[in-house]
């Protein structure tokens, strides 16, 4: 890592991902777990299930349609484990689309797009800023573009609009916050973040919507495992 004062916004470390790929019949499948050490043990370590101000996050929930009267991702999976999970939507608008979001849409460049943001939290505290982008033609005029809570969340909604994602591709990155971000996450001046970039991809290839998740580096580690079938 160089060294040197770190500039905001800046790269540390890139590394990338793809799973859910089909190719020739073997599926790969991920299951990517975010764990929030927040100062004590991490969950590789000695010492029974994680707890406490520990979090194991499984993702796969996170880019399947839920059933019929299912709560929301996050929501269901805090409270399996005895924690709150919440969400703030804090603006759904149509943007010109942010520098490499194009691209990973299969869109020109500055081509208008819906962006949602939204505020996560844990027991109340906040743990990651989110913004997803759909293409206009999918989102606009849909609970997308508002700031209403979407019961299933948005997958389920998309599902039912008729996208359904069959591949998910990843890129997590290190970086140091902009000064908002370091604002609405509590950082210090010093504190880096990762960034997880997420594209979701339909049966025909069409890449439909795009997570760029923001959380604090300094409590949080991600741990992916492929089962190759």
């Amino acid at each position: 890592m160089p060294t040197g004062q770190a500039t905001e916004g800046a790269p540390i470390q890139d590394y990338r991902t793809a799973f859910h790929e089909k190719h020739q019949g073997c599926l790969v499948d991920r299951q990517a777990y975010c764990v929030m050490q927040q100062g004590r043990r991490s969950a590789d370590d000695e010492g029974g299930p994680v707890s406490g101000s520990e979090w194991v996050h499984a993702s796969a929930p996170y880019v399947k349609a839920r059933e019929e009267g299912q709560r929301d991702a996050w929501s269901e999976e805090t409270a399996a484990q005895g924690r709150h999970g919440t969400q703030r939507i804090v603006h759904a608008r149509e943007i010109a689309a942010p520098a490499g979001i194009s691209a990973l849409l299969g869109m020109d460049e500055g081509a208008t797009v819906v962006e949602r943001r939204r505020m996560i939290y844990l027991d109340g505290e906040a743990t990651e800023l989110t913004d997803t982008f759909y293409p206009v033609d999918i989102a606009r005029g849909t609970a997308l573009a508002a700031t209403a809570r979407i019961p299933g969340g948005a997958v389920t909604l998309l599902a039912a609009l008729g996208h359904s994602g069959r591949r998910v591709s990843e890129e997590v990155s290190a970086r140091m916050p902009s000064a908002a971000e370091r604002e609405s996450l509590l950082l210090g001046s010093g504190d880096p973040v990762l960034q997880l970039t997420r594209v979701t991809l339909d049966a025909e290839g069409r890449p439909f919507q795009v997570d760029r998740s923001v959380f604090p580096a300094t409590t949080q580690r991600l741990h992916y495992e492929m089962r190759i079938d």
